[in-house]
Parts: C-alpha cells; structure tokens; sequence
C-alpha cells in the first residue's frame, strides 16, 4: 500500500475517479515505452501553434544512472526513453507497490529542478482521472525526480495517426474529452503547453487521457503569456491532425507532413474529401485565424472553456452503427426426413403408399395376444389386491388408536440441503480496463484474519464508480466447480452506500469481459456487513466479486478523504 514519502507528494490515493495504479501502468511524460519520445522542441510549428520558447539552459550533465539503479530503496530503473536538455526520462517498477511507473530525472542544481518540482506538485494536487497522475515529487540525494503513472493498454495519438485519419465519432470523442480536461486544468490554474499527438493517449477502453500536465513544459523550459489561447490552439491542432492526416503549419511534425508552402492554413474540408463539415469548421475556430471562419460568422474560441461551449452547440456525432451481415440463405437437402438413401422422385409423379402391415391372424400370432391379455389381466389383480391390503391396514390402525405425527417425516422429505460453506484456494484482483487497485493484496480478503484486507483507491466522485471507472473487484477460485448460492462480504468503510455483484466467471484472469459471465445476484448494503443470496446456485469454479458503488469515507493513515472502499473477509456458500 501506498506510503508517503517526507519529500515527496504521493498523491496515489486522491487520484480521482480513476485510480492511479489504474493508469500507473503506462506513460512516461512524453514516449509510450513501444514509442520513443520524437524530440521536437526546436521544430518551427512547435512555436507557430504558440506553445512557448524554449529556454537555454546551463548544459548540465544528466545523472549517470543505468538500468537497475533504485531510487528511494523503492523505485527500480529499467529502460530510459528519453534522454534530453540535461533530463532523462525512464520506465520504471515501483518494488513496494509491484506496479510499472515512469520517472523523470535531473540533477538538483539543474537551472529548471525548481520549476519541474512546483509544476509536479501541483498537477498531482488536481487528482483529474483524465490526466496521467504524478505520484511523486522527490529531491534526495542531489536529484530530483518525479514518479508518475505507466499506462500499458494506452496508444499515442501519433501512433494512430500514423494508419490514417481517425473516424469521424473518433475524433469527436477526442476533442470533447481533451478540451473539457483542459477546461477543468485552467480553472485550477494549471496550463499544459506542450499539447502535441504524443501528450495525448487513448486506452483500450476507449477514453482519451493527457500526460505531462504543466510538468513536460516546466521539463523544456515553455513558458506562455496567454497559456488558455496557446493550449485552445493546441487542441485544434489536434483536431486538424486526426481529421487529415497533415500538421496545419508548413513544417512537419510529430510523423505528419506540414501543408505546402505559401497555401496558408485552409480548412480541413479543402485538405481531405469527406472531412465532416462541423469538425472543420471547429478545428478552424480553435486555430484562430483570421478569415478563416469568415462564411459562418463564428467568433473564435480562445479558451479551452469556449470550446468545449463550442462543441456542446454541436449537434452530436453518434457512433457509427455495427454492421450486420445476412445469414446465409437456407439449402434445402437430399437429408430431409424420409429422402435420405432414397431417389428423388420424378416431378409429377405420382408416389404409391406403402400398403400397412396386417395384423397377427397367423395361429403363433393368435397366441401372442392371449398370452399378452392374460399378463395385464395379472397386474390388474395383484395391483387391486394390493391397495385392498393397505387400505385394511389402514382402518386397523385407526381403530386401535394408534396416532402417529408426520412432522418428522415431512421435514425429513422436504427438508432442503443446507447451505454449506466453500474453501476459497487463491484469488486475483479484476480489473479489464487494464488498471488494478492493489493487485497484490487480494489474498487478504479470506486469509481469516480482519485485520487485513484489499482496498480501493480513493475517488472525488461517487457512489457510482461509472463513467470513469465501471467497478472494481476480486475473482476467487474455489478449486473446482461448486453450487454456489451466497456470498458474505466484510468491508472496511460503512456509509451509503456499497453495491457489489456475484459472478460466475472462467478464470482468474482480467482478459475475459464481464459480459462473458454469468450474473449469480447482488447486494447493497449501508454498513460493513455485505450479505447477497441467488435465488438459484450456480455451478462455477471461479466467483467475481464486482463493486460498482462505494461510499464516502473520511481519510485515513492511507488515503484521503472520498468514495472508496476495502474487503476484510469473503466467504461463499452453496
């Protein structure tokens, strides 16, 4: 679990809706670990989209470090990915926590050490789940480093680029969720500045995440006298990027090819057939120019804020609809019933019908029939002797007195099996979206001992953990298939309210959807006592246990204050 260190901001339990160790799997400020970071802070379209200049630091030296070195007894360097301006930057494995991280390093007596230490701390005190999370914000030992999330399932915006333009519905969802992320950054304050196709990821769920807040343009040196215009403009790059396949400024960048020479910028529309005319027209007003939106009227967004009002006037770009291929058209065969091993008939022929067998008229047959008649015969006089004897019986035994109760006999007759408890023999934590809470933790949760147990990260909202994250949980193995009709939970944190679901799954892996499983049933509950029945046991080997609603909680020595909860005991019954 995370521990906070003296030096630094670890921030990995106030993270928002999404956990950290959700995303602590994936980036380092500025290359995903298949994509090294392009180093385009001298391009020209860098300054054209106004983004800063760059300072001229005092050349000093990196830190001499090498795969294997650990920072902090705790952060173990593996690959460094991007070596520059006197700063490199590395995947790493956080040992304490088991989990992949990126780490950024520069000496302390490097001229912008200070600015990248403020800029970290304060992107981590934002806790947004759209952007990539800062963990910690370290000086020791004349270093100063910065720990942030690894987002494994996560794909550049450049890397998509590179195989073409993004689907219309695609790149709507891009620029919504890029511009309402900015607009939530600058009302706490922060800008970001280097918005470029590598700052943006989208993950295998879908959503688009930002890294590098305000810490990859303290990193280069990038300052701006008017950040909102610079970070709008940024994202009607963007926008222009994914809908054409070109950078809207004469130099190439980022992979793309710049627009010819002398041309000017002109709408995406012009550039590629089919371009959806709203997104154009919108990319055009984040880029602001002059003339540019001249046919519409349209004034300027200037402000992350006007965009996302911009795009909200918008009429919406649904997905587009899944395609359905017709079944194949029904064959009629030779193997039809009463064809097969038999010639098809002539057309118009007429078919003679088998003449029916004639009944037994030989003397054996004759025979066969008394003899049958007189065994029925039998049967019928044994069965009404037999219930003539129990009826007797009967009479005898009312007649002597002789009462008996059948409460014992109904009981033992209709006496349903009781339920008995099942051995749980491992369990892994549950997270398909590619983002565990604390994966190493989840044997706690029937190790017989309270004290201990699996938690939660700690989300600003709640008690629903959707959209941001659709739930968390534990898959149990019970060593073979089971009836399994209950389950109890024991939970750290009481308040309204938690909701947790069973499900009959296929292993302990995070591969297979939930939509694959069998729902068992669920429960909701206000206090730290989960109870939840089936109304029929289902035979499975593997049980989920999913949580999608926790409650708010007060902080503790572990997390901050927020919706969060933890697991103590699991014990299931069939």
């Amino acid at each position: 679990m995370a521990e906070r260190s003296t030096a630094a901001v670890d921030v990995a339990d106030s993270s928002g809706d999404e956990p950290l160790t959700a995303k602590a799997d994936q980036s380092t400020a500025d290359g995903v670990a298949q994509n090294r970071e392009r180093d385009t802070d001298s391009s020209e379209s860098e300054e054209a989209q106004g983004s800063g200049a760059n300072e001229s630091p005092g050349r000093t030296s990196p830190p001499e470090l090498h795969s294997g070195h650990k920072l902090a007894r705790r952060y173990r360097l593996e690959e460094c990915v991007t070596r520059l301006d006197g700063f490199s930057s590395w995947r790493a494995v956080d040992e304490k926590l088991r989990r992949a991280v990126g780490v950024h390093l520069l000496p302390a007596d490097h001229p912008r050490a200070r600015s990248v230490l403020a800029a970290a701390r304060s992107s981590a005190l934002l806790g947004d789940p759209r952007f990539v999370q800062v963990l910690d914000a370290v000086e020791e030992n004349d270093l100063v480093y910065v720990v942030h999330e690894w987002l494994p399932d996560a794909t550049e915006l450049t890397t998509l680029l590179a195989a073409g333009t993004l689907e219309v519905h695609e790149a709507y969802q891009m620029v919504s969720q890029v511009a309402q992320a900015m607009a939530a950054a600058h009302r706490e304050g922060l800008a970001h500045l280097k918005l470029t196709p590598g700052a943006v990821l989208r993950t295998s769920s879908g959503q688009w995440r930002i890294r590098g807040l305000a810490v990859n343009a303290a990193l280069r040196g990038i300052t701006s006298d008017t950040p909102q215009r610079t970070d709008t403009e940024a994202i009607g790059a963007l926008l222009y990027a994914t809908l054409t396949q070109r950078w809207p400024y004469e130099d190439d960048a980022y992979g793309l090819s710049g627009l010819p020479k002398g041309v000017g910028l002109i709408p995406p529309d012009q550039v590629r057939a089919g371009v959806h005319r709203g997104l154009s027209e919108l990319a055009m007003r984040a880029l602001v120019n002059d003339g540019a939106t001249a046919s519409r009227q349209e004034p300027p967004c200037t402000t992350p804020e006007e965009l996302v009002k911009a795009i909200g006037e918008m009429p919406r770009i649904r997905p587009p609809e899944p395609a359905f291929t017709a079944p194949p058209e029904y064959q009629r065969t030779t193997y039809q019933q009463g064809n097969y091993g038999r010639p098809a008939p002539h057309p118009g022929a007429t078919q003679a019908m088998p003449a029916p067998i004639p009944p037994l008229q030989t003397r054996t047959g004759k025979a066969l029939k008394w003899a049958v008649s007189a065994l029925l015969i039998a049967a019928l006089g044994l069965g009404s002797w037999q219930l003539a004897d129990a009826l007797m019986d009967h009479g005898k035994s009312d007649e002597t007195g002789d009462t008996r109760t059948t409460d014992d006999n109904d009981k033992s007759g209709d006496k349903t099996k009781p339920a008995r408890p099942l051995t749980i023999q491992d369990a892994a934590e549950y997270y398909p979206d590619g983002k565990p809470q604390h994966a190493g933790d989840a044997g706690l949760t029937y190790d017989k001992d309270s004290s201990t147990y699996w938690r939660t990260y700690s989300y600003r909202g709640g008690p629903k953990l959707a959209p941001f994250k659709q739930g968390v949980g534990i898959v149990y193995d019970l060593g073979s298939k089971k009836d399994v009709s209950a389950a109890s939970i024991g939970l750290y944190y009481a308040g309204d309210h938690t909701t947790a679901t069973l499900y009959a799954a296929n292993s302990l892996s995070s591969s297979q959807s939930l939509g694959s499983m069998t729902k068992i049933a669920s429960g909701t509950t206000s206090t730290t006592d989960l109870k939840i029945s089936a109304k029929k046991a289902v035979k499975t080997r593997y049980v989920l246990v999913w949580i999608t609603a926790v409650p708010n909680a007060a902080g503790d020595q572990f997390s901050g204050a927020g919706y969060k909860q933890a697991i103590t005991d699991v014990k299931f019954t069939g």
